[in-house]
């Protein structure tokens, strides 16, 4: 499934969407930033409430599909510029880590 058929099929709101078409292959829910960096696959759709910019550099590193920001969290300023320049998909979510987490497996 490609993040933009995610983002359709759960509501999702784009903040960011620079790859689309990007296959999401998983899912990964953290917020530990350097537990993420270990554990998080390539093609993972990361769950988190973190807003920083530090989780730009960690889906780039993973190579993570996309960030799925959840419970209304905002990125910080500047995370949607950084986001753009390094072609991360950043969405949104009023839903619960966990409830998005059961969405995105259903999907897959």
């Amino acid at each position: 499934m490609t993040v933009q058929a995610l983002t359709e099929r759960l509501g999702l709101t784009p903040l960011c969407l620079p790859d689309p078409d990007r296959e999401i292959e998983g899912g990964y829910t953290g917020d530990l930033l350097s537990w993420v960096m270990g554990n998080a696959r390539s093609g993972d759709a990361w769950i988190t409430i973190m807003s920083n910019q530090n989780i730009i550099a960690v889906a780039t590193l993973a190579d993570t599909a996309c960030i799925i920001l959840t419970e209304g969290v905002q990125p910080d300023p500047g995370v949607l510029e950084l986001a753009e320049k390094k072609d991360i998909n950043l969405l949104t979510t009023q839903a619960s880590s966990f409830a998005i987490g059961a969405k995105v497996a259903a999907c897959l």
